[in-house]
């Protein structure tokens, strides 16, 4: 809107005339100091000092004094005198420390413009003045005099009270001068001009804008004087503060009243509309609308746009009227505005459809619209606007008189050549995905023209040509465009939000009409298509589209066998990919989490229910996939994972699937269910020991919040916060899922485990004893039961804290039975310690009468004894018929030590030789001379090996 301001550098010589020869102060030697102190009645001074030595001395208390008395009329001169000496003593500007003074000046003299015009070119002169850049001292004196300055400025806004065009045009001027700083030629000696923005501050400060906009209402039927208050209000709306001001004066609304007022020139429109924007982007958007609803501000606004639509030609003059819709647009917005009622909502939706339709209307009569790209941003603007409407229940009729559907599917069809009639083929192709998008907005509304005009065929046919092979190019360059450039995702995205947002209204005859016409197959395809795409490269739209025919897919086939037989094979199998989305996409914020939702959706509607479906699943090992998702404990997917398996629990297959998974450090789905259990109560803040037993027995399973929720009687078609509570948490689903897998059989459980399982498997008995404790408060709080009712609740209280009670007994035994078995394993191994200990014992004592025998010849032969006793003690006191008895002496042994274990058998018996085993490959074979060698070697241990064998024993 800026652009159409007008540049501050063409205003800047109106505002800056050029001075007068005669108003220039004198050169020359006069401004001497020494010449300053001269007396004026000096014979001897020059003319020109004298004079220059007055203007400096100008007393402005005198000026002040002079000014009030009003006794003679023959002051007039004088005082028009003095004026015009004041006038040249601040002709390079005001100082700040006079700024009071000369400000009771400009009031007294606009007092005496009521009687005496004479004073008015005085007064317009010193307003000047006030525009020149203000003199300061010190560098101190901006913030010293900042609330006399701010009062001064203030008091530039009360001078429009003066009956003077003259006047109130000077102000004006003296404002705009504000924002184009002029420094003058000469500055004062000892004195510098203020900041550039000082004015401007203190403008805000003194509430320049708000009188302002008040005195609006003094220059209504005078257009001159209004335009110049107009362009100060533009420069002044610039800033926030002064905005915020402006509309404590209601100053949207009464711009908006002056918008269809005379003017040849056009700035009374261009002026308003441009302050109007202004109060939009720098107070409430809200506030401004709400001063704009009423009806004369919307007549206003329609008849300038309707004169701007029909008549205006030029480029600014489109550009002005597009600036006008979107303000209406906003109005639109306000169901509050009486848009309808004027008549305007009816104008906008009928231009909005006319290139489409080709039906006269009255209203756009003689209209024809061009293809330049102001009409182009119109079109867009009209689309918008229709989208917005949507919104509001009171237009839906207008939009279905007025053939909206017909116009938004016109842009549902295959773009067959660059360009489309006189836009060029990015033109239209914007056009296009803004029309389709709107549509997602208005088909819900209108199903009954939506499905007259077979809207489902139209985008089947178009998501057809969205994953043809047809070569298109698309231009990417809008906003519904993001992510189209080179194919057709746009067309398909956008398409995809109709159909969605229609079968989302889950109508019988738009969800058959669909599927009649073979949906669930294409989407299908399109879904396959779409997940080929997305692993070349993902991208949030790809995902997006993935996602939306997910949602189709499961509103079509949920509730219908039949759709979910269509769906089966091939729907699984797509499925499963999404299932095994690797977790660290979820947080990747393209949308992954989405689409994993969408997947499980899809699978809880599409699967679930139908045997020939499930059972494909369960052979593609979908449950092991759900269970892993489960295993990651990501909070967000456990309801809708549990309710899944829940579900699929009913199939007779699915309980050997989940007794079968194992996870992570072989991991039983048992005892991951009753980990979740577990965190939920922690979460939930639901009491138990360090153990996890049940520590109040009144409320086993109550959470923090319940606990300090106090009795609230509720109707009886009201659900107790103990009901509510089951669908917000996963307790019930978990609950339900162990009964389907049973609680005596489950495998991998700790004690833990076990003290948990405890509670759940009572879980049931528990909230039913949580209902009766809400009941039986509720009646207390009501009235008193009778006695036999009284005994009746209380038997009830008992009962559950009896379950209670033995559910923490059970946990009690468990955790005992658990300790018990934990101190035999510790008994059993220090057993095991024990006799480690005592082997290594023996093996030193060995060691020790080892080194005895080999150093104490007595202890040897003491050894010798000992073993030969022993040996004869083993042997069979019965001697064996024809036995050969051999010794256990070996005869020429030179060593101290005895003999190691492998032994050599030197001969067979005589009596064996002919016997049994003379016939048989075992037979002795007469030895070669190799293994004759070998014969009679006796085996001798030396000290080492001896060591070494000890050593191996230990």
């Amino acid at each position: 809107m800026s652009s159409l301001a007008e540049p501050p550098a063409s205003r800047a010589p109106s505002r800056s005339p050029a001075r007068s020869p005669a108003l220039s102060p004198a050169p020359g030697p006069s401004r001497c100091g020494g010449e300053r102190r001269r007396n004026a009645s000096d014979a001897g001074a020059d003319l020109g000092a004298v004079q220059d030595t007055q203007l400096r001395s100008v007393d402005l208390n005198h000026v002040i004094k002079l000014l009030q008395d009003s006794d003679s009329n023959d002051l007039e001169k004088e005082q028009l005198k003095i004026l015009k000496k004041v006038i040249k003593r601040f002709e390079n500007g005001l100082p700040l420390k006079d700024l009071a003074q000369i400000i009771e000046i400009l009031n007294l003299c606009a007092e005496k413009m009521n009687e005496q015009e004479a004073f008015t070119e005085p007064l317009c002169e010193l307003i000047k003045l006030c525009g020149l850049p203000f003199q300061k001292n010190k560098l101190s004196d901006e913030v010293s005099y900042s609330v006399a300055v701010s009062k001064c400025i203030a008091q530039l806004g009360y001078l429009m009270r003066v009956p003077s065009s003259q006047v109130r045009i000077q102000i004006c001027k003296c404002v705009v001068s504000f924002y184009n700083v002029e420094l003058p030629k000469k500055l004062p000696s000892g004195y510098q001009p203020t900041s550039a923005n000082y004015k401007i501050q203190m403008a805000e400060l003194g509430g320049l804008a708000e009188t302002l906009v008040l005195s609006l209402a003094l220059v209504e039927n005078r257009l001159t004087e209004k335009l110049w208050v107009l362009k100060a209000l533009q420069y002044l709306s610039s800033s926030g503060v002064n905005c915020r001001l402006m509309m404590k004066a209601q100053a949207a609304s009464r711009l908006c009243l002056y918008l269809n007022g005379v003017d040849p020139s056009g700035q009374l429109v261009f002026r308003s509309s441009e302050i109007l924007w202004n109060l939009l982007e720098n107070t409430s958007k809200e506030e401004v609308v709400n001063q704009l609803s009423s009806l004369e501000c919307v007549h206003a606004l329609k008849e300038v746009f309707v004169d701007l639509l029909m008549h205006g030609f030029r480029h600014y003059d489109r550009q002005l009227r597009n600036d006008l819709l979107v303000i209406a647009t906003l109005l639109a917005e306000n169901p509050a505005a009486p848009m309808i009622e004027s008549g305007f909502t009816k104008l906008l939706i009928v231009l909005a459809t006319l290139s489409e339709v080709k039906i006269p209307n009255p209203l756009v009569k003689g209209l024809k619209l061009t293809y330049s790209y102001e009409d182009f941003e119109m079109k867009k603007l009209l689309f918008n606007l229709i989208g917005v409407l949507s919104k509001d229940p009171c237009a839906v009729q207008l939009l279905s008189e007025n053939d909206v559907m017909p116009a938004l599917l016109c842009y549902v069809k295959p773009s067959q050549k660059p360009g489309f009639r006189d836009w060029s083929a990015a033109q239209y192709e914007e056009l296009q995905l803004h029309a389709i998008a709107i549509l997602a907005s208005v088909a819900p509304l209108l199903v009954d023209k939506y499905l007259s005009c077979q809207a489902n065929t139209l985008l089947l046919v178009f998501l057809e040509w969205c994953i043809g092979q047809d070569p298109f190019f698309g231009q990417g360059n809008s906003f519904h465009g993001t992510g189209g450039r080179g194919n057709k995702l746009a067309q398909m995205r956008y398409s995809l939000r109709v159909l969605r947002s229609v079968v989302s209204l889950y109508d019988d005859t738009v969800n058959l009409n669909l599927c009649d016409q073979g949906a669930i197959s294409q989407l299908l395809d399109i879904l396959k298509y779409a997940a080929n795409k997305s692993k070349e490269k993902e991208d949030a739209i790809l995902l997006e589209i993935q996602a939306d025919i997910l949602f189709l897919l499961s509103a079509l086939c949920e509730n219908d066998l039949h759709r979910k037989e269509l769906f089966s094979y091939e729907g699984v199998d797509i499925l499963i990919p999404f299932i095994q989305m690797d977790p660290k996409k979820l947080c990747s914020g393209l949308g992954h989490n989405c689409l994993l939702f969408s997947a499980l959706d899809c699978l809880w509607s599409c699967v679930i229910g139908c045997y020939i479906a499930e059972d494909y699943f369960l052979e593609k090992q979908g449950i092991f996939l759900l269970l892993d998702l489960l295993a990651l404990k990501q909070k967000n997917l456990y309801n809708i994972i549990l309710g899944i398996l829940v579900e699929f629990c009913d199939n007779p297959k699915t309980t050997s699937h989940i007794s079968t998974w194992r996870g992570e450090k072989d991991q039983t789905a048992a005892n991951l269910l009753i980990q979740l259990w577990r965190q939920e109560e922690l979460e939930l803040g639901v009491k138990r020991d360090r153990y996890g037993r049940i520590v109040d027995m009144k409320k086993p399973i109550a959470s923090s919040f319940q606990q300090q929720q106090e009795v609230i009687p509720m109707p009886a078609n009201c659900p107790s916060f103990a009901i509510v509570e089951i669908s917000e948490n996963i307790r019930a689903k978990l609950y339900s899922l162990l009964c389907k897998l049973g609680f005596e059989t489950l495998p991998g459980l700790s004690a833990k485990d076990f003290v948990t399982l405890a509670i759940i498997q009572r879980y049931i008995d528990f909230k039913v004893g949580e209902v009766w404790s809400e009941l039986c408060a509720e009646l207390k709080e009501e009235f008193k039961p009778v006695g036999s009712d009284e005994e009746a609740l209380k038997v009830i209280s008992e009962i559950s804290e009896d379950t209670g009670r033995m559910v923490a007994a059970l946990q009690t035994e468990v955790l005992e039975s658990q300790h018990h078995k934990e101190i035999q394993e510790e008994e059993k191994t220090y057993t095991k310690i024990q006799a480690i200990h005592k082997q290594r014992e023996m093996v030193n004592k060995s060691w020790e009468n080892f080194l005895t025998r080999t150093s104490n010849y007595e202890a040897l032969k003491k050894a010798k004894r000992l073993q030969e006793k022993s040996i004869e003690a083993s042997r069979s006191k019965s001697k064996t018929q024809n036995g050969a008895v051999r010794s256990t002496d070996i005869k020429g042994l030179s060593t101290t030590i005895g003999s190691g274990r492998l032994v050599t058998v030197e001969s067979t018996p005589p009596q064996l030789i002919g016997g049994p085993l003379a016939v048989t490959d075992l037979a002795l074979r007469k030895p070669s001379v190799c293994e004759g060698a070998l014969k009679k070697i006796k085996r001798v241990k030396t000290l080492d090996s001896v060591k070494k064998d000890l050593v191996q024993v230990e």
